[in-house]
């Protein structure tokens, strides 16, 4: 038996019937009051989905946390969301990660917005947008790569741009002359990340 089980048992028999309030552990009773509903929905969501997809005919694998954690663990995998993806249930035992593989990280950032006129608290304008979406044939949100040769931010850049009416973009929070801009891709609504693993 483990020093943690005895002295759980001990902690226990001093409480004896009082609540945790009482025995002076008000945040673990608040705690145990609050509701489960987001639990609940998010419990009847996940299940309402497997058997849809199931009924469509798709192959598909489930399991418990605990499983995907002794997956993971036992191949000495680090953790995180994507590698947790990858040693779900009885095939996640023979995955394979192969050292350096990092995930690409995919967000939704739209298309930009119609508001053409930028207010203060008050409601009072005090900006208007340009009706051009674009400058110079670049648009916010193109993916691109400045190589930038002299000065504080010398050095190669990538990342999305954002564009002013003038020559002067923003780039992973510095400003970048057009000239310096490699297009890499254009923009289609998302920003792509690569995350650096701990594997």
């Amino acid at each position: 038996m483990s020093n943690l089980t005895i002295s759980c048992r001990q902690c226990n028999l001093e409480k004896g019937t009082r609540t945790a309030s009482e025995f002076g552990h008000p945040k673990i009773e608040a705690q145990a009051r609050r509701s489960l509903k987001d639990a609940a929905a998010m419990n009847t969501t996940r299940w309402t989905l497997f058997r849809r997809l199931q009924a469509a005919g798709l192959p598909l694998e489930v399991g418990t946390g605990g499983r995907t954690k002794y997956n993971r663990t036992r191949l000495g995998l680090p953790k995180a969301h994507w590698t947790d993806a990858a040693c779900v249930g009885k095939s996640g035992a023979d995955v394979c990660v192969l050292a350096g593989l990092t995930p690409l990280q995919i967000k939704a950032m739209g298309h930009g917005r119609r508001q053409r006129c930028g207010t203060d608290k008050y409601g009072f304008p005090i900006r208007h947008a340009p009706k051009a979406k674009k400058y110079q044939g670049w648009q916010t949100g193109d993916l691109a790569r400045a190589v930038i040769p002299r000065g504080k931010y010398a050095g190669v850049h990538v990342g999305r741009v954002a564009i002013r009416h003038r020559p002067k973009f923003r780039l992973n929070g510095i400003d970048v002359h057009p000239k310096y801009l490699e297009l890499l891709q254009k923009a289609d609504g998302y920003e792509y990340t690569q995350v650096q693993s701990a594997h």
